[in-house]
């Protein structure tokens, strides 16, 4: 399997080079030449399985004829064996037909440990395989940056650097970034939004030069690995439901369009989704999108589900992609466009694609605290605002008779106690592992939004030009 870039210009690299890689020299986005297919047969022989051992029949033909397959095995298996619940991913239900995918089992109570896990452990092992360094750098809204350094922490090969907006992120989620000790953990706090420092990061990988110095890799979602990490659970939620012998709908709270373009990938593969509902808070570039078919981003808001607060899809790409038949030069066009005008209209055939599979909600502050507080009430059951989000977007969404509706849970309640607390007048109960957590000391450098400062940050403190030594390698 070859992994291609969305633009078209870069070589095509094995999963090992784009997993090292995460963005193509050309500033495009990693994709599988093709998209490997699941019959129906296969999907029903994942009902009962372990959530490791479902994992690796989605992603294993991936991985074919790459040196990482070879380590699929005992990396899913290392990166769930920590997950606070027996089945990792488990299903609640929470209304006729209507049920709640609890994705914040791991260790730092959020979606991106299913896919941080396994990536930092991919990543670890194939740098030490070519006797390298590589220094990660993402952006993060509150979760990706948490989940990262604790997946990457202490290991040995792999510097880590985290952006995130000064100020628009919640309390619980700073600190359980920047009480993280280890040599090799790095937080800056930028001041500005996500999208400056997303903006930061994709200039840093587009900057050839910085790029082949710092050995630089990334794990936002920009990174096809994070993607690949996340098609599993879409998988055995529809197969409790019943799939591959009835259709299943998600609902998705969507910052970045990474989560749920894995489930427009599982969905390639031979899933049957009837709908992917794209959730969002009061940044709703993309259901503006799905409104008039122009793609038009706009000022970032600040809300209580700030892991949301994104207005600039990154991976929204991978989806142009799709909808122009993989036609690069296309893709090329619109995101030249966008960067030119600050905006791209699809064509009627595009649009229409996106319409057939896709829908999108946006929920304010006042229908999010009103969504927690019905489900409590109903339920007993406390959900956090991105949550809350989704399950707004699902109660949106008609027409779809006896299909079930899967509502990701994308982060526990105690990540965001203060929203919880507005909605319902009580604080959810935190974990204990999250309570020790926030009780340690902060580590954090303050950064302007300002690309050459954060660089000179980054170089005075990556080890790239170190080698390994035998302890580490």
């Amino acid at each position: 399997m070859k992994f291609i870039s969305t633009r078209g210009s870069a070589p095509a690299l094995s999963f090992e080079g784009a997993l090292l890689a995460a963005l193509a020299d050309d500033g495009g986005l990693f994709m599988p030449e093709s998209w490997p297919q699941m019959s129906p047969d296969e999907i029903a022989a994942l009902a009962g399985l372990d959530y490791a051992d479902a994992a690796y029949r989605v992603m294993s033909p991936f991985l074919a004829g790459d040196p990482c397959l070879n380590d699929l095995e005992e990396v899913l298996s290392e990166a769930y064996d920590g997950f606070h619940h027996p089945a990792v991913a488990p299903l609640a239900q929470i209304g006729p037909n209507s049920f709640v995918l609890e994705l914040f089992h791991g260790p730092t109570l959020a979606f991106k440990d299913l896919a941080m896990q396994v990536v930092s452990r991919f990543m670890n092992r194939a740098l030490k395989r070519r006797g390298q360094r590589a220094t990660v750098v993402g952006a993060t809204s509150g979760d990706t940056g948490a989940a990262a350094i604790e997946a990457f922490r202490g290991l040995d090969a792999i510097d880590v650097f985290i952006l995130h907006p000064k100020g628009r992120v919640s309390d619980v989620q700073r600190r359980q970034m920047t009480t993280a000790t280890e040599a090799n953990i790095h937080n800056i706090a930028v001041e500005g939004t996500f999208d400056d420092c997303q903006a930061i990061v994709k200039a840093l990988f587009g900057d050839r030069d910085l790029n082949k110095r710092l050995g630089l890799t990334g794990i936002n979602s920009i990174n096809f690995a994070r993607i690949l990490a996340q098609i599993g659970y879409y998988f055995t939620s529809a197969v409790t439901l019943g799939a591959p012998y009835r259709p299943v709908a998600f609902s998705v709270p969507t910052g970045n369009f990474g989560d749920i373009f894995a489930g427009y990938a599982a969905r390639a593969m031979g899933l049957p989704v009837q709908r992917l509902v794209i959730a969002t808070n009061l940044n709703d570039s993309l259901p503006r999108a799905l409104a008039s078919g122009t793609y038009e981003p706009q000022g970032v808001i600040a809300t209580s589900s700030p892991s949301m607060d994104i207005q600039l899809a990154s991976n929204f790409e991978r989806l142009l992609f799709e909808l122009a038949g993989r036609d690069s030069s296309r893709v090329r066009g619109l995101m030249e466009e966008l960067r030119a005008r600050g905006s791209f209209t699809l064509s009627q055939g595009e649009f229409g694609q996106l319409c057939d599979l896709f829908s999108a909600h946006s929920a304010g502050e006042d229908v999010t605290q009103m969504t927690i507080r019905g489900v409590f009430e109903e339920t007993g059951m406390v959900v956090d605002p991105h949550t809350a989000v989704g399950i707004a977007a699902a109660q949106q969404e008609p027409g779809l008779g006896t299909t079930p509706m899967v509502i990701l849970s994308t982060a526990h309640a105690a990540k965001f106690p203060d929203a919880v607390r507005r909605a319902i007048g009580i604080e959810p109960a935190q974990p204990e592992r999250l309570t020790l957590k926030l009780g340690s000391e902060e580590r954090c450098t303050d950064m302007p939004a300002d690309f050459a400062t954060v660089v000179d940050f980054i170089v005075d403190h990556a080890r790239a030009d170190a080698p390994l030594t035998g302890a580490e390698a």
